[in-house]
């Protein structure tokens, strides 16, 4: 699966979930994917939707940048954002809170 279709379907599960479950990760997510298959992507939560793009936000809250590789693990749940942070695979620039919704938000 390639990054962007990865980010098509986390698109098309953040559409699907209620606005309640997604109350407390209000902002935009920026994601910097290196290695094979890069791309940079941004993931914007308001209390009406979620919406995912390809580029970058000038209104980021917080930047996440990992490998391509390990995104695709992360979204697929076979990595632990935490673990991840914890094992260097994942870095984060900006509002820690924000990043530690991250599993909330991909899941």
């Amino acid at each position: 699966m390639t990054t962007q279709e990865v980010f098509q379907e986390l698109g098309q599960r953040l559409a699907a979930k209620p606005a309640a479950n997604l109350a407390n990760a209000h902002g935009t997510y920026q994601f910097s994917l290196t290695g094979e298959d890069a791309a940079n992507y941004f993931i914007t939560v308001t209390a009406d939707e979620a919406t995912v793009q390809e580029g970058q936000s000038d209104t980021a809250g917080v930047t996440i940048s990992m490998t391509a590789s390990n995104f695709k693990d992360l979204a697929a749940g076979q990595l632990n954002p935490m673990s991840a942070f914890m094992g260097g695979k994942l870095t984060v620039t900006g509002d820690m809170s924000m990043a530690l919704k991250l599993q909330t938000l991909i899941s």
